[in-house]
């Protein structure tokens, strides 16, 4: 292992230059995880839908406060009266009933329902609807925490097989000059040279698509903080490797039935389901108001003086005898959505259990994975160093070597992703079981005390760097 970890600090150098003038301290996991609740784009729009249900509430009980209404009106009549009497006068009078005058009048009324058990069932569904969403709500947050954590240990883990892959092109590159050297006196065929130099050509190709794959990492993290960061933490070499704590896949799934956000916002739909089927229900009961109006009235006819006005106090009852089917096939209908959200919360639960058991298994795997491919890799380079030997001797061609030799990188770099794996698991058991917090992030940034990774950011700017900030949150109007 003291082989192992001189050759991992030797493929993981501190830096790599930046292109800032001023060089950026290097952002840790923690740092990362903090701007991505503060920016990221699909967790601020879940926190706004919880404020529009949390306003629902309001809404929804504003139908059982009293309720006052006012109305006026003012308008211009013309009358016209052709009909008469016996005697040649008009009906109602002794003289022309054309009348031109103007009218205005005022109502007022309070109503406060004493009775309601549609409005009250709402009400009530809007409660649920506010738990449905704030389990929505803590399943984003932890959405955004274990995306940040996977994109930040896959730069980890592309940076770590792209210095394999560069050392390897190294590695064969000095293997291609030697065996032209050796060609060039005669000791080998041009056979030999061709198979080395299709070989590093290989390990070029590798090194350019490693390269590429680690810029786009970089990009991921800031598409999820909407922050460009050109330096991050690494990992430490003595980061601790064990089974998940506690050790019984059991109790893992236990923890999950009790806090995973998804399994709970399922059964909050269960329970705003049903609560559509009682508001349906509710639609055939009668309700009840009290009420008191009052009313005013003037013009400036002819003949009239004065004004009128009246009042009124009392309860207003109304029950709906025949709505043509309509609430029955309301009630049937609820009840079907109510049956599909029970079957959707099932689902879900089915599919954690299985989530939890799943990556508990991985965790435990990785594990032993971690320690197999850290053998590997010595292993490798006594099989290398062994072929080497050989080779000098005339006991192995050069093809022996190469492959020995792309058989120890590659021990490397997969050593590096059973790390991460194991890693990036242990944090998605976390989610799975709804345990996964800020803490439990700030945990595992403790394992970063292994140098930094950098990634050469372009000297010029680019145009569309502005496109990844969250700006300014939007402000409703008054």
């Amino acid at each position: 292992m003291t082989r192992h970890r001189t050759l991992r600090r030797a493929l993981l150098p501190a830096l790599i230059a930046s292109a800032f003038a001023a060089p950026l301290q290097a952002a840790d996991l923690l740092t990362i995880t903090r701007d991505a609740l503060e920016n990221n784009a699909e967790l601020a729009s879940a926190r706004s839908q919880t404020g529009s249900v949390e306003a629902g509430r309001a809404v929804e009980r504003a139908d059982l406060l009293p309720q006052v209404n006012t109305s006026a009106d003012v308008s211009h009549n013309r009358q016209y009266e052709s009909q008469t009497q016996t005697g040649g006068f008009p009906a109602g009078g002794t003289g022309g009933g054309d009348d031109n005058y103007n009218s205005a009048g005022l109502t007022l009324e309070a109503t406060q329902a004493l009775f309601d058990a549609r409005n009250a069932r709402e009400v009530e569904q809007a409660e649920r609807q506010i738990d449905q969403q704030t389990y929505q709500l803590a399943a984003t947050e932890q959405q955004v925490l274990i995306d940040v954590s996977s994109a930040y240990f896959e730069i980890l883990r592309a940076y770590e097989v792209l210095e394999a892959r560069r050392a390897q092109e190294r590695a064969i590159g000095r293997q291609l000059e030697q065996a032209r050297e050796q060609f060039e006196v005669g000791l080998i065929a041009i056979t030999e040279v061709e198979e080395a130099k299709a070989a590093f050509d290989q390990a070029r190709a590798v090194r350019i698509a490693a390269e590429s794959d680690l810029q786009v990492r970089f990009e991921v993290l800031e598409r999820l903080t909407g922050q460009r960061y050109s330096s991050i933490d690494a990992l430490g070499e003595e980061m601790p490797i064990q089974s998940p704590t506690p050790d019984d896949r059991g109790q893992w799934v236990e923890l999950a039935m009790e806090n995973n956000p998804l399994v709970l916002a399922s059964e909050a739909g269960v329970e705003v389901s049903r609560s559509s089927v009682e508001i349906a229900r509710a639609q055939r009961l009668p309700t009840v108001d009290a009420f008191a109006n009052y009313n005013y009235a003037d013009d400036d006819r002819d003949g009239v003086e004065g004004h009128n006005s009246a009042s009124q106090v009392g309860l207003r009852a109304s029950l709906p005898l025949f709505t043509g089917g309509r609430t029955q096939a309301s009630i049937r209908q609820n009840t079907y959505r109510l049956e599909a959200s029970q079957y959707d919360f099932e689902a879900q639960r089915r599919d954690t259990v299985q989530q939890v058991r799943s990556r508990f298994t991985q965790v435990s795997n990785d594990v032993s994975t971690v320690e197999a491919r850290a053998q590997a890799i010595v292993s490798n380079q006594s099989a290398l160093d062994a072929t080497r030997a050989g080779y000098e001797v005339g006991t192995r061609n050069i093809v022996d070597v190469l492959n020995a030799e792309q058989n120890f990188f590659n021990a490397v770099a997969d050593h590096a992703s059973a790390r991460y794996d194991y890693v990036i698991n242990l944090l998605s058991l976390r989610q799975q079981s709804g345990t996964l917090d800020v803490p439990a992030v700030e945990e595992v940034n403790a394992w970063l005390d292994g140098g930094s990774v950098s990634f050469t950011l372009p000297e010029e700017r680019d145009p569309t760097d502005g496109a990844m900030e969250i700006g300014e949150p939007p402000r409703p109007r008054e």
